[in-house]
C-alpha cells in the first residue's frame, strides 16, 4: 500500500485526515516532481484537500507551502505567491517555504528577487541537503541572470577595447591631417 508523508506523520494513501461538509478528505499521493503527470481534475482535488487542511490547521506552514506548490503547478502564480508568503509569515524559519517562494520568483523571471530569497533560504538551511538545494537553485538563478543580461551591459573583451582605441586613434589622425 502506498503511503504519504504529512504533518501527521506517515499515513496510508486513501486514509481520511479531514472531515468537511462536502465529505471526508483523504490523503492523496502528491506527485510534485512532474506537473505533466497530473490530470487537471486530480490537481483540483489536491488543491481542495490542501485548502481544507489550511483551514483546519491554520498555523501549519507546511500545508500552505504545499498549497502554493499546487497552485504553481496549476499555473496560478498569484495564489501560489499568496500561499507561500502566508507560509513564510506563519513560520519565518521554514526552509522549504522560503525556497519554494524563491523558485516561484525565478519561474516568473523576477531574478533579482529570486536571488535574494534563495540566499535567505540558504541561511535557513538546517542540514547539508537543504544547503545543497539552496546552492543549486542559487546557481540556476545566477545563470539565468547572466543569460538575461543585455549584451550592451556585459563587459567588452580586451580585444574589442583595443580595437576601439585604434579606430579612435586613426580617426583622430585623419581629422588632424586634413
Amino acid at each position: 500500500m502506498a503511503t504519504a508523508v504529512t504533518t501527521f506523520g506517515l499515513i496510508p494513501a486513501g486514509e481520511t485526515i479531514l472531515q468537511t461538509p462536502a465529505g471526508p478528505v483523504t490523503v492523496l499521493l502528491i506527485p510534485w516532481r512532474d506537473a505533466h503527470t497530473v490530470e487537471p481534475e486530480e490537481l483540483q482535488q489536491y488543491i481542495s484537500m490542501l485548502e481544507a487542511a489550511c483551514v483546519k490547521f491554520p498555523r501549519k506552514a507546511d500545508f500552505r507551502t504545499c498549497l502554493g506548490m499546487a497552485h504553481a503547478m496549476n499555473y496560478d502564480p498569484r495564489r501560489s505567491m499568496d500561499a507561500l508568503e502566508e507560509a513564510r509569515r506563519i513560520e519565518p524559519d521554514n526552509f522549504f517555504a522560503q525556497l519554494k517562494l524563491a523558485e516561484l520568483h525565478c519561474s516568473l523571471r523576477a531574478l533579482d528577487i529570486a536571488e535574494k530569497e534563495t540566499l535567505k533560504a540558504a541561511d535557513l538551511a538546517g542540514d547539508a541537503s537543504e544547503l545543497a538545494l539552496a546552492r543549486e537553485h542559487l546557481a540556476e538563478v545566477r545563470s539565468l541572470k547572466y543569460q538575461a543580461t543585455p549584451a550592451s551591459s556585459k563587459p567588452l573583451p580586451v580585444s574589442a577595447v583595443v580595437l576601439m582605441l585604434l579606430v579612435t586613434l586613426i580617426v583622430g589622425i585623419l581629422l588632424a591631417w586634413k
